[in-house]
């Protein structure tokens, strides 16, 4: 942080930005106290323009880490792009620090090009597309190190300036975990749109849940729709013998529970599959390959779920 800005700055969105006694020295008070801070910003006007073709704006949430939000995202988009191909699917990485859905998708060689229209995304499929940070590195294993205002500016130029055709059905956004920097902005920038919501991911056990909670009360407080909570990773079926078994303890009755008192929906839980963990590892369709498996199933049904409350919004 530049040492030549105060501690107690009262923020350039306040009221007294630049005339307070914490503001005297500060290389930024003319531009603050002018209220040039203030004013609405223009890029607004040209994200609400961009995003103007996208249907639907689906924000994938959680507080916790771990809990599979990015294998979630990659699924719910295959499934998407799988059953109707006329249907135009985006998916926007915004987890700056750790961009793994290239690899997820099997497309981190590719590269962004850029023309007049835009940022164009990497296609995965012929209706399916993705955007992240991750194809902008020049090193897979580059760490992106990087302040929030720094990850804030690449979000709202991933909002305006990605190019992803004259229509798209859903666009999917996979943040990280938490409810800092990149989900104040993305809620920021998208309250300009229409149609913008959020499914919230958790795994049943306490731990997790109690971090979902904070996320839930999150949205609420800056106006953020949940379409609904996806327990993943509920139960794991063996692949030999067949046996159910909980990984992850169901001490407090799991995300179906904590949606009831939270009055939130419940889209539905998501088995844990080693087959699964290999798809992704390796950037196949886990959703073709494994068609008929009880993963693929309970995404279809929470598909279905989500789709219903998309109405509802």
């Amino acid at each position: 942080m530049d040492p030549n800005i105060p501690s107690h700055c009262p923020g350039t969105d306040s009221s007294s930005a630049g005339q307070v006694s914490a503001c005297q020295g500060c290389p930024n008070q003319n531009i603050c106290a002018s209220g040039v801070t203030q004013l609405p910003d223009p890029a607004l006007e040209v994200l609400k323009h961009r995003l103007s073709s996208v249907k639907y704006k689906i924000l994938i949430l959680s507080g916790k880490g771990g809990v599979g939000k990015s294998t979630f995202t990659s699924l719910l988009a295959r499934v998407l792009a799988n059953e109707n191909e006329q249907k135009n699917i985006g998916v926007l990485d915004v987890d700056i620090c750790g961009p793994s859905l290239p690899l997820v998708f099997g497309v981190q060689d590719e590269n962004i090009h850029q023309s007049g229209s835009g940022w164009s995304p990497v296609f995965v499929e012929e209706n399916l597309s993705i955007m992240s940070v991750g194809f902008l590195l020049e090193s897979k294993d580059d760490a992106v190190i990087w302040r929030g205002p720094k990850k804030n500016a690449m979000i709202k130029q991933f909002l305006t300036e990605v190019d992803w055709g004259d229509t798209l059905d859903y666009l999917i956004v996979d943040t990280p975990p938490g409810t800092s920097d990149e989900h104040l902005s993305l809620v920021q920038f998208l309250k300009s749109t229409d149609n913008f919501s959020a499914v919230v991911v958790t795994t049943p056990q306490e731990v997790s849940l109690l971090d979902v909670r904070k996320e839930l009360d999150f949205a609420r407080k800056v106006g953020l729709p949940i379409l609904g909570v996806v327990e993943n990773m509920s139960s794991f079926v063996c692949p030999k013998c067949k046996v159910t078994s909980e990984i992850f303890p169901k001490n407090t009755g799991g995300a179906a529970q904590m949606s009831h008192e939270m009055g939130v929906p419940f889209l539905g839980s998501v088995p844990l599959d080693p087959s699964l963990g290999r798809c992704c590892d390796e950037g196949v369709n886990f959703v073709q390959k494994h068609a008929g498996s009880p993963t693929v199933m309970a995404i279809k049904n929470i598909v279905e779920n989500l789709t219903m409350n998309l109405q509802s919004i």
